[in-house]
C-alpha cells in the first residue's frame, strides 16, 4: 500500500513530495536554493548525511535545521537563507 504524499510549505511555495522523503528533497524540487554563507555565496547540500551543515534551513521557526537530516511532515513550513 503506498503512502499518501506530504505536503509542506518552503519559503511560502506548496511542494509535496512523497512519504519518507527528507526536507532537503522537498527544497530541491522547490528551488535548489539553500542558504548563502557569510560571504554571498550559495549553499546546498554537499553530504546528504549530516556532517557538513550546508544544508541547514529553519523549520517550524527553529533554524539552523539539517534539511538532509529531517523527514518532511505534513503542513511543515521550511524558510531557507535565515
Amino acid at each position: 500500500m503506498k503512502s499518501a504524499p506530504v505536503r509542506l510549505l518552503i519559503d511560502g511555495v506548496a511542494v509535496e513530495v512523497p512519504a519518507g522523503a527528507n526536507v532537503a528533497a522537498a527544497v530541491a524540487l522547490a528551488s535548489l536554493r539553500f542558504r548563502r554563507s557569510r560571504e554571498g555565496e550559495p549553499r546546498a547540500p554537499l553530504c546528504g548525511m549530516g556532517v557538513c551543515f550546508e544544508c541547514r534551513v529553519s523549520i517550524d521557526g527553529v533554524a539552523h535545521q539539517r534539511a538532509c537530516m529531517t523527514l518532511a511532515r505534513e503542513g511543515m513550513q521550511v524558510h531557507c537563507d535565515d
